[in-house]
């Protein structure tokens, strides 16, 4: 039996827009197909224009870039969408973040000016907390790391079991104290916790947090007794200075002024 064409017109998209949302609190342990059909519901009931693939299955023209992990929350992910109809990015965010969750929080939408966004981010910040290990061995530890040429580390990928090296990735790493953590929309860090902020270059395969931390596990035997609390506070491009991250939608930004 002949199976109906979805009834919906192939309109093009006439406008992109860019979308930085946070990952907070309980919410982090949301996974990235959990937050793509909450974003999708989320489009839906603020009414906003999609613009639709053509194709048998029409799919919303969305696409994602760089999730984070299951488990870490995040200031800095980003989404692109396509409308059919101008939409005033103001006006976007507040509608969105009328019907999302608390947790899952629109930071700010720009209209795209620009191609190949997901190339411009070159770079992610992240904060590690790390309840129960003291600064000055989380510091003994970060030194040792730095002062080596090469750390491997071994993670189970979709195609396999990949070695790569963490150090060449890392590109700043700095210990601090909880009282002077980078993140205020998160509360409740221990006292007794060593931070560890780090910048990594994004390459394939992507270092991530827990490859850092097994690299430390592994040059200076530093293991945390419970598990760490990790928070990306930025991706984008590369400054000048080698390790700052900048403002993605920069570019964006100019092009509209």
């Amino acid at each position: 039996m002949a199976r109906n064409q979805p009834n919906r017109e192939n309109v093009p998209a006439v406008q992109k827009l860019r979308i930085q949302h946070a990952k907070r609190g309980r919410l982090r342990f949301t996974s990235h197909r959990d937050f793509q059909r909450a974003f999708e519901r989320a489009l839906r009931r603020a009414g906003v224009p999609m613009a639709y693939s053509s194709g048998f299955s029409p799919h919303p023209k969305i696409s994602y870039a760089n999730a984070a992990p299951t488990g870490v929350a995040s200031e800095a992910e980003y989404v692109e969408i396509g409308v059919v109809a101008p939409c005033d990015p103001i006006k976007l965010r507040e509608k969105l973040n009328l019907v999302l969750p608390p947790g899952l929080d629109i930071l700010d939408v720009v209209v795209a000016h620009t191609s190949d966004f997901v190339q411009g981010l070159e770079a992610s910040h992240w904060q590690i907390e790390l309840p129960g290990v003291s600064e000055s061995d989380l510091q003994a530890a970060v030194d040792t790391f730095l002062a080596t040429d090469e750390v491997l580390v071994d993670r189970m990928t979709k195609s396999g079991l990949r070695t790569f090296d963490t150090r060449e990735a890392v590109l700043k790493a700095t210990v601090t104290s909880a009282e002077n953590a980078e993140n205020p929309e998160e509360s409740g860090i221990d006292a007794n916790c060593a931070i560890l902020s780090v910048v990594v270059r994004l390459g394939t395969p992507t270092v991530r947090p827990d490859d850092v931390l097994a690299a430390l596990s592994k040059i200076a035997d530093l293991v945390p007794p419970v598990p760490a609390r990790v928070t990306r506070l930025a991706q984008g491009p590369l400054l000048a200075d080698g390790w700052s991250v900048g403002d993605p939608f920069a570019a964006d930004r100019a092009a509209a002024s």
